[in-house]
């Protein structure tokens, strides 16, 4: 081997360990994240929904989702934690392209509907703990979720989530009844609206409830005077 050889050698392997390390740091980041960028059905390690939406009518509302399952930071998680409170689930995994690419907008969504009691939960369908802590402090993540590699959640949503349209996101209305789906990437739009309409939802039965309590308390008082004797 020349010398000319033997530093052109020295320079391609220099040069491919220099590609390695950016392709590390890009694989790391937010904004610029190489999965998130590849957030379309390209074939490779996910199978994406197609972002469709289905909103399900109250009366056509099935029974409220059995789940039982463990948080990360174990807290347990069963029927009753979806009852008394608008919910939304997401189900994800990191290596998920879209995943990574709608987490900043569930987390801002999250933000903005906490005050008024919305729960979000995310359900992780591969990962182990440490990385799907990594993937929450990469994306600056906040709300809880739960692991789910033995697909016990998923078996018990099979009505409404595929197994393999990851992600899919519910919301589920105060009952614990899913109210409407998203099959594939979110557009925080959307996603609001349909939060909105199950919160307003709420408030519709509790002003209907207030007004039959009222109704009943007036009725009661007109049976009460009605019937009472007159004095001598």
């Amino acid at each position: 081997m020349t010398l000319l050889q033997h530093c052109g050698t020295r320079v391609r392997a220099a040069g491919a360990a220099l590609l390695v390390a950016a392709l590390a740091l890009t694989g790391c980041g937010g904004s610029s994240d190489e999965l998130a960028q590849r957030a379309s059905n390209d074939g490779s390690n996910y199978v994406a929904g197609d972002g469709s939406v289905e909103e399900i009518a109250p009366e056509n509302r099935g029974e409220p989702v059995a789940v039982e399952s463990t948080l990360f930071d174990g807290t347990e998680v069963n029927a009753e934690t979806f009852t008394g409170q608008v919910t939304v689930i997401n189900f994800w995994y990191a290596g998920c392209a879209p995943c990574r690419k709608e987490a900043p907008d569930l987390q801002a969504l999250y933000e903005e509907f906490q005050p008024e009691g919305v729960q979000f939960y995310g359900v992780n369908t591969r990962d182990t703990q440490a990385t799907a802590e990594a993937f929450e402090r990469n994306f600056g993540v906040t709300y809880p979720s739960m692991e789910d590699r033995s697909g016990q959640v998923l078996m018990a949503m099979t009505d409404y989530v595929h197994p393999s349209a990851v992600p899919t996101t519910l919301v589920l209305d105060t009952q614990g009844r899913v109210a409407a789906k998203i099959v594939g990437m979110i557009e925080p739009g959307t996603l609001r609206a349909l939060v909105t309409t199950a919160l307003e939802e709420d408030d519709d039965a509790g002003d209907s409830s207030r007004q039959a309590s009222g109704q009943d308390a007036a009725a009661d008082h007109r049976l009460h005077t009605g019937s009472a004797a007159p004095e001598a």
